[in-house]
């Protein structure tokens, strides 16, 4: 099975149904109309620019229709849509560039500059110009899929494996990795999240996270085609509008991560707008504080869940009930339908028991093929079948799972071990704390001890030696920060995550 048929076989069930709404330009499109964009990209790119199975396209541009026609059009050719995050430096993407070897690159206007500045390095054959870009030497995008035809393509063979995406991952640790996605995992994540997570054609989801990330593309995209739903499409993320976009639209089912919640509620649009048709609200990206969603339902009501996912297995792993959902905050809730997940000691690989922290090993069809070109890598993640997360959760009594922090993310005090997410988590209850964030500060007596990096909230202060008092009784004295520093905001990646990468050069004494 493949997913290259996902768009082309709901545009045949359904072809005049809405599919999308783009609030940038106001206009709606059919399945039908998507399907037929998808297929004239892949026309352009075979013939014009001589794409063929198994080559990169990449693009680098603000949310837009341009990434559904790429994404679905390189699907039934075959061929592998690798986006670039737009958030990088140029010299970060011309690593990237130049790691999976595109033969093709589109660029939107806001980022002619950066290419500018990285095409010297680049070997790429073809330049594509998106929305009227100053790119030199391009092709005007719009112009040549408009002289196309809007047919179906001659597929090539394509199987389960055949690479469909590849993304690369935030590199904190080292040079980024491109996780390759094949056409199974875009297809049992489509599958999994519809029937776990009970999408319907009757489901509205905005997506307002960027289309370069695997949560943009699977968290509700694909999924919600697959099962004939209808997406409202942000070119870029607005507090007050996406509120507005949500309460018009009707949106039923909507993703966000724990800085987007935040400000959604610090926006004065909040208090009035009517939440009445969205069935469920999902947390994604990072763990999400309790008294944040304790305050959003306060404020609001309704379902808020917490999910869990990451670019190598699946952006939806695990789901829960509406009851749950209430009964068991801060749980990502069980694994999804076509799933098996196991915890493990990390260092022996021995299962442990209910209720104790181990490594989250995931295997099923929606895990990915690998990193590109990185065996090494590859062989460290993948073993026997299972994907090595790196994350430590634990598995209540009732099956349920909370996610506890990176298994790397952690520090060895004294002989312990102590897990960041634990300790932030403390943190963050105190009604002062915004957010926190744990980084190991270099120790002679101990090897490491916690260094916290804390964030107010808005008009409220604490001293360190009301917090350190606080986690009296909370935490474990090994496990309590020998230091804290207060700062303004913490450095966030793309998809909500402290870039632990930056603390560490901003707080730490340099070798």
């Amino acid at each position: 099975m493949h997913a290259a048929d996902l768009l082309s076989s709901r545009a045949r069930l359904t072809p005049d149904r809405l599919a999308l709404v783009e609030l940038a330009t106001g206009r709606r499109y059919t399945y039908a109309e998507l399907n037929a964009r998808a297929n004239r990209a892949a026309h352009f790119l075979r013939h014009r620019l001589g794409v063929q199975k198994g080559d990169r396209v990449s693009l680098l541009a603000h949310n837009g229709l341009v990434y559904l026609d790429l994404f679905f059009g390189l699907g039934k050719l075959g061929a592998i849509f690798a986006p670039l995050n737009w958030r990088l430096t140029a010299r970060e993407l011309t690593y990237i560039v130049n790691d999976c070897e595109p033969a093709v690159l589109a660029c939107g206007p806001e980022f002619t500059a950066t290419l500018a500045e990285m095409r010297p390095a680049l070997r790429v054959r073809h330049y594509l110009s998106v929305e009227g870009a100053a790119v030199p030497d391009a092709l005007n995008y719009e112009a040549e899929v408009a002289a196309v035809s809007s047919a179906e393509p001659e597929r090539p063979p394509l199987a389960e494996d055949d690479p469909y995406c590849l993304l690369y991952t935030s590199g904190t640790t080292g040079r980024p990795k491109g996780a390759v996605l094949p056409h199974r995992q875009i297809l049992w994540n489509a599958i999994n999240t519809v029937i776990s997570w009970g999408l319907t054609e009757h489901d509205v989801s905005p997506v307002l996270t960027p289309l370069f990330h695997a949560g943009g593309l699977f968290a509700f995209l694909v999924p919600l085609l697959y099962a004939g739903g209808r997406l409202v499409l942000a070119r870029t993320f607005d507090a007050e509008a996406s509120l507005r976009a949500i309460v018009d639209e009707g949106c039923t089912v909507v993703l966000g991560v724990p800085t987007l919640f935040q400000v959604w509620m610090s926006v004065p649009y909040f208090a009035q707008a009517d939440f009445s048709r969205v069935r469920f609200w999902i947390n994604g990206g990072a763990a999400i504080p309790v008294p944040l969603v304790e305050a959003w339902r306060a404020a609001k009501g309704g379902v808020f869940r917490q999910g869990y996912g990451l670019t190598e297995a699946g952006v939806n792993c695990f789901s829960m009930t509406d009851e749950e959902a209430a009964r068991k905050v801060g749980s990502v809730g069980k694994p999804i339908f076509h799933a098996e997940m196991r915890l493990v000691d990390p260092e022996t690989g021995a299962a442990v028991p209910a209720g104790q922290p181990g490594e989250l090993l995931i295997r099923g069809p929606h895990v990915c093929a690998g990193y590109w070109r990185n065996p090494a890598a590859t062989a460290e993640v993948l073993r026997d079948g299972w994907f090595h997360t790196g994350d430590m959760a634990r598995r209540d009594a009732d099956g349920f799972y909370t996610i506890v922090g990176r298994f790397k993310d952690m520090l060895k005090s004294g002989g312990e071990n102590v897990y960041a997410a634990e300790v932030e988590a403390v943190f963050r209850d105190h009604p002062a704390v915004a957010d926190a964030a744990l980084i190991g500060q270099p120790d002679e007596k101990w090897g490491e001890v916690g260094l916290l990096v804390v964030v107010c909230r808005p008009g409220q202060t604490a001293g360190e030696d009301e917090l350190l008092a606080f986690c009296q009784g909370r935490l474990a004295k090994f496990k309590i920060p020998k230091r804290l520093v207060f700062a303004e905001a913490l450095p966030y990646s793309p998809y909500g995550k402290v870039e632990k990468l930056k603390l560490r050069e901003l707080y730490l004494p340099k070798p």
